[in-house]
């Protein structure tokens, strides 16, 4: 199977990060296998290690691998019908066990270390070449605070020296290494580098999706946001290596939570190109790409497949950096069928496997349980965000298929044409349902209403094989024509990594935990402008039409006057479902063995059963120690150091 290749690959050319000073630059049309000082003094150098920087988040964002570490364990996701090991073993629920060799969460530490290691080379050299702006500059800069936050929310503390000294260009080979402790990590590495980095970026990016002022003030406010949370430490979860929970500085995690504060409501204040878009639905839909919502995304084309990082015909290619996280989140959709006859159950496949943004390639990897339809988005009429999220209508496509037939007959022998509904997830559980498929065969389970002709499937029975897909990761493409377009190759969409809107997110939360607020920017107020915006509705995305309404009025007013984390981290689900945020917001609150310790998901009891409707609740058992991830087994193995030295450089309880 081609994702196993890809998990490979990773392995095999990222893993020994302190051996050589080395990044695949795969957006340079001369790659380099290694990076040397000399080649950092020149011009041509310097944009070349920068332009690696911007490639190498493709080896993260957008692999469903590293998307399924994000979300897997939550009260986001469990596994689903086709979940292999890589994806049960960190789901906690008695189907696996972490893994420091198989887990894929090494994925973090192979991406990073070459790009630090790529961007301290930049840092240290393009001063001396004497044109090279402080501007272009911060992006390295940037970049490695960016990663350096990412692993120690990941891993705990991590290597500031990577063989030649603290934060130091390292072309060597180095087979030692020593973690620092997660306040050495912030102070020496991400808060320096994050406020040079607001200092000398520009207030629009010098490219498209190019770093800017807003980008590093919200990585600096949430940098600020996550320590807080570290030193305060409210449920008594280890850290690694040990360490007193106090900042170099001699700052609390009050000082921490309002520097978080006034840092998001400065970039609130001062945005710059970038704003909350009018609707929910605008931010994800495919044609909207690149809006000015997005702070950081990693780009892909659909005109190369070199420079999209995967094949954008069928994923065979091997590329490390394909785009497939959409595949997790998508049920096999394409087992549904419909009937050529209205007088007996002849099995068309009505909805075909195509590249659009409803659909794309299922891979059925990562379930939403069922309280993700009934508490989470409780609200399907004024939140626009659940229809913004999932797609909960399937619709017939068959003639793109060559399927030649202008009307198929589906629930109830009722007649259906291309583009009519063959199958929807109801928003509310109804009743007189009939999931007997006695005689009108959804070959998935799916059941029938009197008078419909669409299947139904109500939220008390979605299972880990028929479930709404995520909306917003599917594919988009132009290229498609009247046909089914390429939905096995990888996504040609950029894949969103910070968004604006998160600002008032960090800065709320920071005004919960204590901070000093400004005069319109409470906690409430805050949240209230995300849910306002929640409320205006663009379009009818599952209905398929425009739908002008405003439900802001309902939403604010049903905001409580006064909120706490849990509804923070109840919005955040709202808000970026299935995108990665949730297991680091678990973590970083301290809440993850809370959320995520049971959820009640259907077809628990034979997962090939599409007839299935049986529902029970599942636990996990979360230690304190898994809130830190094991290091990858891959860098162990290359360290010349003895069994102890390993034992007590690897994360406890692995």
């Amino acid at each position: 199977m081609r994702h196993i290749k890809v998990k490979k690959y990773i392995v095999t050319a990222l893993a020994s990060v302190f051996l050589v000073g080395c990044s695949d630059n795969i957006l340079d049309e001369k790659p380099r296998a290694i990076f040397t000082p000399d080649y950092f003094s020149t011009p041509e150098g310097v944009m070349g290690g920068i332009t690696s920087m911007y490639g190498h988040l493709r080896y993260m964002y957008g692999s469903g691998y590293f998307l399924n570490t994000g979300q897997i364990a939550t009260d986001e996701s469990t596994w689903g019908q086709n979940s292999d090991g890589n994806v049960k073993n960190l789901d906690f629920s008695g189907v696996g066990v972490i893994n420091a060799q198989t887990s894929n969460t090494g994925i973090v530490w192979g991406a990073t270390f070459p790009n630090i290691n790529t961007a301290s080379g930049v840092i240290e050299n393009a001063s001396k070449i004497g044109t090279i702006s402080p501007a272009l500059i911060a992006e390295a800069r940037f970049f490695r605070a960016f990663d350096y936050f990412l692993l120690v929310q990941t891993f705990g503390g991590v290597p500031l020296d990577l063989g030649a000294g603290e934060l130091k260009f390292n072309s060597s080979t180095v087979r030692t290494s020593v973690r620092n402790t997660v306040p050495e990590v912030y102070s020496k590495a991400i808060f320096p580098d994050l406020k040079q980095a607001v200092e000398d970026l520009p207030v629009a990016g010098r490219v498209t999706g190019g770093l800017t002022k807003t980008a590093a003030r919200f990585y600096l406010a949430k940098a600020y946001l996550t320590f807080a949370w570290w030193l305060e430490n409210p449920n008594n979860i280890p850290t690694y290596p040990a360490s007193d929970r106090k900042d170099l500085d001699g700052h609390d995690a009050a000082w921490y939570y309002q520097q978080a504060y006034d840092v998001a409501v400065e970039a609130i204040n001062n945005p710059g190109p970038f704003a909350l878009l009018p609707s929910f639905y605008e931010v994800s839909v495919g044609k909207n790409d690149r809006n000015k919502e997005m702070l950081l995304y990693a780009d892909h084309t659909e005109t190369s497949s070199l420079y999209n990082g995967g094949d954008i015909g069928y994923s065979g290619g091997g590329f490390s950096t394909d785009y497939f996280a959409g595949w997790f989140g998508q049920f096999n959709y394409t087992g549904v069928r419909s009937s050529s006859s209205n007088t007996g159950w002849a099995a068309v496949s009505s909805v075909q496997r195509e590249a659009e943004q409803h659909l794309g390639r299922p891979w059925t990897m990562l379930a939403p349980p069922i309280e993700v339809f009934k508490k989470t988005f409780a609200d399907k009429t004024n939140d626009s965000r659940y229809d913004g999220t999932f797609t909960t209508v399937y619709r017939g496509n068959w003639a793109k298929a060559g399927i030649t037939a202008p009307v198929l007959y589906n629930a109830n022998y009722l007649p259906i044409a291309n583009g009519d509904p063959v199958l929807t997830f109801l928003n509310e559980d109804t009743s007189g349902i009939d999931y007997s498929n006695s005689v009108f065969n959804s070959s998935i389970g799916a059941g029938v209403l009197p008078g419909r002709a669409d299947f139904v499937i109500e939220p008390s029975v979605i299972s880990r094989i028929c479930y709404p897909g995520n909306w917003k990761l599917g594919p988009y493409r132009t290229d498609n024509g009247a046909g089914l377009g390429s939905p096995n190759g990888s996504s040609t969409r950029p894949f969103p990594i910070a968004k604006f809107s998160e600002l008032y997110f960090v800065a709320a939360e920071a005004a919960v935990k204590g901070a000093s607020v400004q005069g319109g920017k409470t906690a409430r107020d805050l949240i209230n402008v995300i849910r306002a915006r929640a409320g205006k509705w663009t379009f009818d995305n599952n209905g398929n039409k425009v739908k002008t309404q405003d439900n802001s009025a309902a939403m604010t007013a049903a905001t409580p006057m006064v909120i706490d984390i849990d509804y923070i981290l109840a919005e955040r689900s709202r808000e970026y479902f299935g995108e990665g945020y949730r297991w680091y917001d678990l973590v970083r609150t301290q809440k993850w063995t809370e959320y995520g310790n049971s959820f009640s998901i259907a077809g628990a009891t034979n997962p090939n059963d599409w007839k299935d409707h049986t529902v029970k609740v599942f636990t996990r058992t979360i230690s304190p120690q898994n809130y830190l991830r094991p290091i990858p087994t891959s860098q162990l193995d290359g360290m010349q150091m003895s069994a102890e030295e390993k034992a007590a450089y690897q994360n406890p309880g692995y």
